[in-house]
């Protein structure tokens, strides 16, 4: 005989996947997976862990629905945010992440009257991730096939997206996905500083400021011309991981197109966002490439400015690139430093009115 709850809850199901994947943002995509299984499993409180290269957990969405009932109508409020996994991750669940990793299958715990309830999540065959909620009672295996099949479209559908939004040769994130990170970037820093002004708090262990970086292989054509295309090809991809390993995990890398790369990263200063990409400058700097031998990059940043159009900001940065190339190559400079020592002069742009 069949089950009703289960019969009458697959077409809200299936209807909820073909949500998500009509989604062409990954991490939007993660956002749906937890508003689709927490109904399904009847919690009003899920988790969501994304891995790192590493194995370490490099953030965490929670998705709360809580209802409210005003004048005799009830209404769901749902809110997801991303939070710093450092103070969050509990001695219990590192535990039952561990289980879960070991085992490789979903796992609980006893805690109190509640149970902990986790799921691997896998992509390309290595673990990506954990789906974390807590009930009163183990999962049904009615429930269990529904949330391993949710899963499975999950993560070939954010790994079709993930691999559209990166670069063929590098890996890196491509343009399109620099353009989505954006936007969701300034929504960040606009609502943090509304947050500021209103409350005159700041968020714990969140950076203050970011930064955008435009980086360019110096004399990337007289490579490719010398050495040929697939030296040139290599090269690219051995800059590729001499940046990545000189920025942290949490900095963003694109491939801005042909020798350009785009670098976000959080500083909480000025002084922080110098040493950051001058360690990638000296990084490059310092290695012998086969073959080529000693090569260098060039770069400008600015700040992030919740205030000024994105585009503008890359303009900034870009400006400042070229300035670092017309004062020898090898030098990575400052959007603001240059306006005030009058090398660059500042022009009206397009900007966000944020009040």
């Amino acid at each position: 005989m069949s089950n009703p709850r289960t019969d009458s809850g697959l077409p809200s199901v299936l209807k909820k996947l073909g949500a998500m994947t009509a989604i062409r943002d990954t991490y939007l995509v993660e956002q749906s997976l937890l508003r689709t299984l927490g109904p399904l499993l009847g919690v009003l409180e899920t988790s969501f862990y994304r891995l790192d290269d590493n194995g370490g957990i490099a953030r965490a969405l929670y998705h709360s629905r809580k209802v409210e009932q005003k004048e005799g109508v009830k209404r769901i409020i749902d809110n997801i945010e991303e939070v710093a996994v450092g103070q969050e991750v509990t001695d219990t669940e590192r535990n039952l992440f561990e289980s879960v990793r070991l085992l490789g299958k979903s796992c609980s715990r006893k805690v109190g009257s509640d149970l902990h309830i986790c799921y691997p999540i896998y992509g390309n065959s290595e673990l990506v991730g954990y789906f974390l909620f807590q009930r009163d009672r183990e999962v049904t295996p009615v429930e269990d096939a529904i949330v391993h099949g949710v899963l499975e479209v999950f993560t070939n559908y954010f790994d079709l997206l993930d691999t559209s939004q990166r670069d063929q040769l590098t890996g890196l994130l491509n343009r399109y996905s620099l353009e989505i990170n954006l936007d969701r970037l300034w929504n960040l820093l606009s609502a943090r500083l509304h947050e500021s002004i209103e409350e005159n708090t700041k968020r714990i262990n969140t950076p203050d400021t970011y930064w955008l970086g435009v980086l360019d292989i110096d004399h990337f054509k007289n490579i490719n011309d010398t050495y040929g295309h697939v030296i040139g090809d290599e090269i690219l991809i051995m800059v590729t991981r001499l940046l990545q390993s000189s920025l942290r995990q949490s900095d963003l890398l694109y491939r801005y197109g042909g020798e350009e790369f785009i670098a976000i990263i959080a500083a909480n200063d000025l002084d922080s966002a110098i040493q950051a990409f001058e360690r990638a400058r000296v990084k490059i700097e310092q290695f012998q490439f086969p073959q080529v031998g000693h090569i260098t990059i060039s770069g400008g940043f600015s700040n992030a400015d919740p205030g000024v159009l994105p585009q503008e900001v890359i303009n900034r940065a870009d400006s400042s690139l070229y300035a670092a190339k017309d004062a020898g190559r090898n030098r990575i400079f400052h959007y603001g430093t240059l306006v005030k020592q009058g090398v660059l002069k500042e022009t009206p742009s397009g900007s966000i009115d944020l009040f």
